[in-house]
């Protein structure tokens, strides 16, 4: 590949959104109105294509946030405390608040827009759980995006988005940032973008951690597994504080298709149980008691959901199976009117294959593949690997200032969704301690952030400036993997192994070795202790040396290199926030055996900052206010 042929483009805007998720259409559709009242301009980046970009991209069955707050059914306060048990203590009140307080609006715009929304008899949303409300939602990503299009469209020239554009890390001019670098998977283009604020929300990190589908079934993960860490990594590099890296997610899927749990759970009533049929949340309740105030929550903490099923593989009672069957039938036999319960299982058996067909398809096809009828047998389901990701149960990602009427002391320092660097903004997985946003959240914390985005170009309106040296040296940095390939490529006769560089692949496998053996993966039962993940961190630091010499043989495996770039550097601030909070505190997330229990002093936030001048890490204990 000629890099000489590489296109330098420069494209200038006032607010700069990254990502094509939930929280980028819901930046893009906020941004925008404000925008237009003021003349400003807004561009939104894409890696892939907003109609399937994000979690939602394969559709879903359900809105998990929804407070429903004009029927009198939930309150704002009532919902922050769910999210602070369910995190074992340990989320930002004054965020998640903020979430919930605009939430409905957002859901009730999917619902203007054309999402069908399940509705009952009377016209009320079905609701799957307290806070969940059922959808067909196989197009729900596709109606968003769409709005979100639309909306940058009404700025006419000052609306733009670019799809297929990969974007690298930040580009910085002092301690602010004022833009970003990337280039087309597409063409031989490299972009820099130039912006007044830049709102990061490109997703959380999956493939961190090695997955427990390898073969064929590698990408088959339930988050998308195009997310690599690139939130991360860009508000990392532009010096900005990070909170929560320590809380990934360990997701419990049906076994092998990754398909959700929650509907079975929430709307069919089912139960999981061990390969003896007992219900293990029922036989183990007492574990409960040892991680108590939250042991008692109720609902119990999905950690801890996750944990007494742990133990019960640990005891040699697997598998476990979700009585899929038992759930139907039970529902059926409630109905007293032999014609009406035939009806009724028909209803449950198309509700039962529509969840999976509307967000998993996977699982509809494990299900036909294997003769499983879920009305006549259960299914197993399993711990999935770790992933990183705030907008669900985990909590990893910037530390972001507060609304000025919420946020309590050293918890507001400006704009909302503001990270401590300079101009650039936060949202959905980019934003942590602010947990179960899920897809309305994430679309309602885009919309807060761009309006505070478009604020802080309104105050700092003076036009930004790029040397062309600083531009033609983050070209060189970007494709440096092509350069380094085009150079070597000829020494042996299989490309892929080389004593000159390292491909993507062969890097990420490396890379999932590591943090699954060293830093509590699946295989291990996600058990970890100081002096292994000492040992890990020093494994990290000969990656980073390797990196250097990663190599790309197109556009494609150029993005897989900065891709793998990017979860290293979540895989680090991980390991180094695992380290610092000594403790036990989300088993069935992670256990640590050096610290097995959870600790009254720990009852606060872990961050860590990476500075951009010395290359030195910083670990900083926060207070809960």
């Amino acid at each position: 590949m000629n890099l000489d042929n590489f296109e330098t483009v420069v494209v200038e805007t006032d607010l700069l959104i990254l990502g094509g998720g939930m929280a980028a259409c819901g930046a893009a559709f906020e941004a925008a109105h404000w925008a237009k009242k003021h003349g400003l301009r807004v561009c939104l980046v894409d890696k892939a294509s907003m109609e399937r970009s994000g979690a939602v991209a394969m559709g879903l069955s359900a809105i998990n946030l929804y407070l429903g707050v004009s029927k009198g059914n939930n309150t704002v306060d009532e919902y922050v405390n769910y999210v602070k048990n369910d995190l074992m203590g340990i989320a930002r009140k004054d965020l998640v608040a903020n979430i919930a307080r605009h939430v409905d609006s957002s859901v009730h715009l999917f619902e203007k827009w054309g999402l069908p929304i399940w509705k009952d008899d009377e016209g009320n949303y079905v609701n799957e759980g307290r806070w969940q409300i059922m959808i067909h939602g196989e197009s729900y990503k596709n109606i968003v995006s769409e709005a979100a299009k639309n909306a940058l469209k009404e700025l006419g020239e000052n609306g733009s988005y670019y799809e297929r554009i990969f974007i690298i890390e930040p580009v910085m001019i002092g301690d602010r940032c004022v833009g970003a670098m990337g280039f087309s998977v597409r063409e031989n283009k490299f972009y820099v973008f130039k912006a007044k604020a830049v709102l990061d929300s490109m997703g959380g990190a999956v493939h961190v951690f090695r997955p427990r589908s390898v073969g064929e079934g590698l990408g088959r993960s339930w988050y998308p597994p195009f997310n690599s860490g690139a939130s991360t990594y860009f508000t990392l590099k532009a010096g900005a504080e990070m909170t929560c890296q320590e809380v990934r997610f360990v997701p419990v899927r049906f076994k092998d298709s990754y398909g959700p749990v929650g509907a079975w759970f929430l709307l069919f009533k089912s139960k999981a149980t061990n390969a003896k049929g007992e219900d293990y949340m029922e036989t183990r309740a007492a574990e409960l008691e040892k991680w108590a105030p939250y042991g008692a929550s109720k609902p119990t903490p999905a950690n801890l959901r996750n944990y007494l099923m742990l133990l019960e593989l640990e005891a040699g009672n697997g598998p476990i199976y979700m009585r899929t069957d038992e759930a139907i039938q039970k529902l059926v036999a409630e109905i007293p009117d032999e014609k009406e319960a035939r009806r009724k299982m028909k209803e449950l058996e198309s509700e039962a294959w529509e969840d999976f067909l509307d967000m998993t398809v996977s699982q509809a096809l494990n299900w036909a593949s294997h003769n499983i009828m879920p009305e006549e047998s259960p299914s197993e389901i399993s711990a999935c690997e770790p992933y990183f990701i705030s907008s669900h149960s985990g909590a990893s990602g910037a530390w972001v200032s507060g609304p000025v009427d919420l946020a309590p002391g050293e918890h507001h320092w400006g704009y909302d969704n503001m990270t401590t660097t300079k101009g650039l903004f936060a949202a959905g997985d980019a934003s942590g301690a602010s947990s179960h946003k899920f897809s309305s959240g994430s679309f309602t914390e885009g919309r807060i952030a761009g309006k505070a985005a478009i604020a802080f170009c309104m105050d700092h309106p003076d036009a930004i400036k790029i040397s062309d040296e600083q531009i033609a040296a983050m070209k060189e940095k970007a494709l440096m993997p092509l350069k380094i390939f085009e150079e070597h490529s000829g020494y042996t006769n299989d490309v892929d192994v080389n004593p000159n560089y390292i491909k993507p692949k062969m890097f990420m496998f490396r890379l999932q070795k590591i943090m699954d053996e060293y830093a509590g993966g699946a295989s291990v039962g996600f058990k970890t202790s100081d002096a292994l993940l000492t040992k890990g961190l020093e494994y990290l630091q000969f990656m980073k040396e390797d990196a250097e010499k990663l190599a790309a043989g197109d556009l494609n495996e150029l993005m897989r290199c900065w891709e793998n770039v990017h979860r290293m550097w979540q895989a680090e601030s991980h390991i180094r926030t695992v380290l610092f909070r000594e403790e036990t505190r989300w088993p069935g997330y992670y256990f640590r055996t050096d610290y097995p229990e959870m600790k009254e002093d720990w009852e606060a936030f872990a961050n860590c900052r990476w500075d951009p001048e010395t290359g030195e890490w910083e670990m900083i204990k926060r207070e809960l206010l």
